[in-house]
């Protein structure tokens, strides 16, 4: 044997030691060990790829564990029972839904990572009417002809707002570039540079601006910023005046920024369209239930403004979707876009918006039964009796080792919304004897329903402000699972 021969045989067949070459001698093969899962009965119905694959893929991991880590190792491990059960886990992960539901605890009621906005019930059988059944999407009932899906929410979104039209695409950074595209193409979009955003996802206005073809033109400094400095970036190639509401954060101190009625009137000066991406949009007064104003989208409209966008699951609290509105003209050049198509939102999220606004004719209404705005306004008592109850149903079964107390909090609403604003609210902290914040969390995490919350000082929180009432006792079951694995 050659010495080039050696060393390639080195590398294929490592070392083994005399108790790795035992426990691979113990690993039994995978046809014995897929004729014994067919036998069993969880597992009998499973398709035959995913039962093979997940064989081979326990198989492979005792053989890797063995290989790396075989001190760790039992001979328990290699016992019909025990690969089956394996086998069992793999098949299960492997057919269950990849997206599933959650339990909010982490109080931040728009969670963007938790799915945003939570739907009004009549919102979701609305959704379950048009998904079963044919539905007029794209059909004038009124002429028996190809009508437009936009008239489904039109009417509704003009009659809150006070705009001339409207119509809707799949998100706000969808409707930004859209209308960019349509109005401002190859010409200058003058905007503030203290309003250049960046949204969640790292989606920058400059990047949407540059993908629209339209030509970036920044004004004045990242505090401060005023009337002058637009009138001075006005010339023959300027396409449009662009405002951008700083929804996802704030300056404050030295500060100074242009209102959109001061910017509509020099548009109008100078026969300029004037265009605001209000980011999360609302169509209540936040002021009414809470120190802090956020600017509503019929006060954008009442300026004059030529087009308004906003989101659909943000504040508003509805589906997915971005909302374009504002002059007519305007609008009938957006709809003529290619990129409409490209854009355009489902039946079942107009289904769901549709829904949703209407009960914003009824602001009490709204607030009762769209679930972003009941969080959202909820008192600090109603939140409290949550938390009180979810620490009985945790002392009830007095175990020792657990220690639950009622802890005072801020919750946010989340989704790029009201940055400044702190809600008051009420958490459940959670500490656990020989086990930590992390092992707390971690495992709330993989109980089915996960539960999230968030970690502060070593204790686990649970935030009641975005806890449903319903959700209490499965809060409490997962804690006593947690108990009993411990």
């Amino acid at each position: 044997m050659t010495p080039e021969t050696t060393m390639t045989d080195s590398k294929k067949k490592p070392d083994l030691n005399a108790a790795q070459q035992l426990l691979l001698k113990k690993l039994p093969g995978v046809d014995h060990v897929l004729e014994t899962a067919k036998q069993d009965p969880e597992l009998r119905n499973t398709p035959r790829t995913l039962l093979t694959d997940s064989v081979r893929q326990v198989v492979d991991r005792l053989r890797k564990s063995i290989l790396e880590d075989h001190q760790k190792m039992h001979e328990t491990d290699f016992t019909d029972a025990d690969i089956l059960k394996k086998i069992k886990r793999v098949v299960k992960s492997a057919m269950s839904l990849n997206l599933t539901r959650t339990i909010n605890a982490t109080g931040i009621v728009v969670h963007t990572n938790l799915g945003r906005s939570l739907l009004a019930k009549e919102a979701l059988d609305q959704i379950q009417i048009i998904s079963a059944r044919y539905s007029n999407l794209e059909y004038n009932l009124a002429t028996g002809k190809r009508g437009l899906r936009y008239t489904a929410v039109e009417d509704i979104v003009c009659e809150l707002t006070g705009a001339e039209a409207a119509m809707v695409v799949n998100n706000n950074a969808a409707a930004v570039l859209l209308c960019l595209d349509t109005i401002a193409r190859h010409r200058e979009v003058v905007v503030s540079r203290g309003e250049l955003v960046e949204i969640g996802g790292s989606f920058r206005i400059p990047d949407v601006m540059e993908k629209s073809g339209a030509i970036l033109k920044e004004v004045g400094t990242t505090n401060r910023t005023h009337l002058k400095d637009y009138k001075h970036a006005i010339n023959d190639e300027t396409g449009l005046l662009l405002k951008v509401h700083t929804s996802n954060y704030g300056i404050v101190g030295f500060t100074s920024a242009v209102a959109l009625k001061e910017l509509v009137e020099l548009g109008e000066q100078h026969h300029l369209p004037v265009m605001e991406d209000l980011g999360s949009g609302t169509l209540i007064d936040f002021s009414k239930y809470s120190p802090l104003r956020e600017p509503t989208v019929k006060e954008s409209v009442n300026t004059g403004a030529d087009i308004v966008t906003f989101s659909g699951d943000k504040l508003l609290g509805g589906p997915q979707a971005g909302i374009i509105l504002g002059n007519r003209n305007v609008i009938a050049k957006i709809r003529q876009n290619p990129l409409t198509r490209a854009l355009r939102i489902d039946k079942l999220t107009l289904a769901a918006l549709e829904s949703t606004l209407r009960l914003y004719r009824d602001e009490e209404k709204a607030i009762h039964a769209i679930p972003t705005l009941n969080m959202l306004t909820a008192s600090i008592d109603e939140i409290k009796k949550k938390a009180l109850k979810l620490k009985e149903l945790l002392e009830q079964p007095g175990d020792e080792r657990l220690s639950a107390t009622l802890i005072d909090a801020g919750s946010r609403a989340g989704g790029g919304s009201l940055p400044l604003f702190e809600l008051p609210s009420k958490c459940v902290g959670l500490s656990i004897s020989k086990m930590t914040a992390s092992v707390i969390e971690k495992t709330m995490r993989e109980n089915d329903p996960p539960i999230i919350g968030r970690i502060e000082d070593d204790i686990f929180l649970m935030d009641m402000r975005t806890v449903a009432a319903d959700e209490l006792t499965e809060i409490a079951n997962a804690i006593q699972t947690c108990l009993k694995g411990s």
